[in-house]
């Protein structure tokens, strides 16, 4: 039901002016889905309070809440055709009454870890791009039919929520930066291995997919009360630049079961790295932060390796925020293990010298649904240098593409293999002082891997189709003369 919900949902947005393309879809069913989840959550946490004998203020002041602007009700429980605003009452309301109400809650807020703060947030970066206030009222109404009361609903919600994620990655406008494949996501923080009391972060957290999975990893049932509130409040931090993967980010959060997310809206490469203390840092990072993109100056100067090159920057980053003993799991362009300008030599330098970088996760083409880039996994420990390098190349027997996308069960070897750093025709280990000690190039070349037939020459090729012919043609003559 959820998922047909969905798709009428778009076909709606799809007619409306305001909206061009995929994006612009999941970013207004996103705030319309936001205030549907806020009033559930509101009802259980009214439920709650009965049960117990308390009173329960409500969030949301009433002329506000989902059930007077939105939804006002008759006794049948359909919808009150005669309180009920539409077309440009409806818009004028949104635009001019709601949004700016909700805006104010960031201000007014007790503190960043709270939902009031969140709901500021979200309207602080958001408008209501649909201009025809009879379409919002259609998508009100669809979205009306959806429910996150059980366990199983919000589940189902935060699966199709993650599939309309995935959708924007063909929307052009990069949209694929929102989206890692889910199955990718699963295997880095298998291998990671995050424990409930450690910090998780994210300095480009995007949709906030690592954080999600994460959540759902340590998310198991029997926690304690305290753990509970320490996955909630405690655990998951992330950052993001852009205003769209912010909102998505903190929306997948909410959905996937983080009440008030600690996103921030920033650009974590703004801040310089001589400035990050210890209270700053982290015990587990996961991420896959853009490739290919270019810093300016101003930006490069927070570092002490220059360099235009996004990724590269980043790296930087995550190692110097990492706490001593801390692990990281990120994705990197293939081209960071061998590229020999001065800036990618110097971060291998100190990656190597300053972590242990254990294992290196080569993936094949297509990995990334629209992304032409080769892509490697680094998972590494900071504190001790490293010593030897576990390398496992992910060979397919298949092309990976949209319609035939990376599984779970593609990385079962690796994931095995990997607890014990075993030798196999996909992995093989490299001492550290065998590498070139100018370079430190760590390009990817299985030693393992069966060397491919030599192609012949075309007159070697020749000669043996000669021999062929003149040894069929006496054969043939054979037969003729026993006829």
């Amino acid at each position: 039901m959820f998922e047909q919900t969905f798709k009428n949902i778009d076909d709606i947005l799809h007619k409306d002016a305001g909206c061009g393309s995929e994006l612009d879809y999941v970013e207004q069913t996103s705030w319309i889905l936001f205030l549907k989840y806020l009033d559930d959550l509101e009802k259980d946490r009214a439920t709650a309070a009965e049960l117990t004998g308390k009173t329960y203020t409500p969030i949301i002041e009433k002329k506000f809440q989902w059930t007077v602007w939105a939804m006002p009700k008759s006794k049948d429980g359909k919808l009150n055709h005669h309180t009920a605003l539409t077309g440009d009452d409806l818009s004028d309301f949104v635009n001019n009454k709601l949004f700016p109400y909700l805006k104010k809650f960031k201000t007014n807020a007790e503190s960043a870890d709270t939902i009031e703060y969140k709901i500021g947030e979200i309207f602080s970066e958001l408008k209501n791009r649909l201009q025809s206030g009879y379409n919002l009222r259609e998508v009100i109404n669809l979205i009306d039919q959806l429910r996150f009361r059980t366990h199983a609903e919000k589940h189902e919600m935060s699966h199709l929520y993650e599939d309309k994620i995935k959708n924007m990655g063909n929307a052009g406008r990069n949209g694929g930066e929102y989206y890692t494949p889910r199955p990718l996501i699963t295997t880095i923080v298998k291998v990671v291995n995050p424990k409930i009391g450690e910090k998780i972060y994210d300095g480009a957290c995007g949709s906030a997919g690592f954080l999600c999975e994460a959540f759902a990893y340590l998310n198991q049932k029997g926690l304690s009360t305290k753990d509970t509130v320490t996955l909630q409040k405690k655990t998951f931090y992330g950052k993001e630049k852009k205003s769209l993967a912010y909102i998505i980010g903190i929306m997948n959060m909410i959905l996937h079961g983080v009440e008030a997310p600690n996103i921030i809206h920033t650009n974590t490469l703004a801040e310089n790295l001589a400035d990050i203390q210890e209270k700053d840092r982290y015990d587990v990072v996961l991420a896959n932060p853009p490739f290919g993109g270019k810093e300016r100056a101003e930006v490069q100067q927070n570092f002490p390796i220059k360099t235009g090159e996004t990724a590269s920057l980043f790296l930087q980053h995550f190692i110097k925020i990492l706490k001593a003993g801390g692990k990281a799991g990120v994705v990197i362009k293939n081209t960071f293990l061998s590229n020999t300008d001065n800036a990618t030599v110097a971060i291998r330098k100190t990656l190597l010298e300053s972590c242990n970088l254990h294992t290196v996760l080569d993936l094949p083409g297509g990995t990334f649904t629209g992304a032409g880039v080769k892509t490697v996994v680094l998972f590494f420990e900071k504190g001790k240098p490293t010593q030897k390098v576990w390398f496992y190349s992910l060979n397919l027997d298949r092309n990976l593409g949209k319609t035939n996308p990376l599984n779970e069960n593609d990385l079962a070897e690796f994931v095995k293999l990997q607890k014990n750093f075993a030798d196999s025709e996909n992995s093989w280990t490299i001492n550290v002082k065998d590498i070139d000690q100018t370079t430190f190039d760590l390009s990817v070349k299985n030693p393992n891997k069966k060397e491919e037939t030599a192609l012949r020459q075309p007159k070697a090729i020749l000669k043996e189709m000669k021999a062929l012919d003149k040894e069929s043609a006496e054969i043939l003559n054979t037969i003729k003369e026993l006829i």
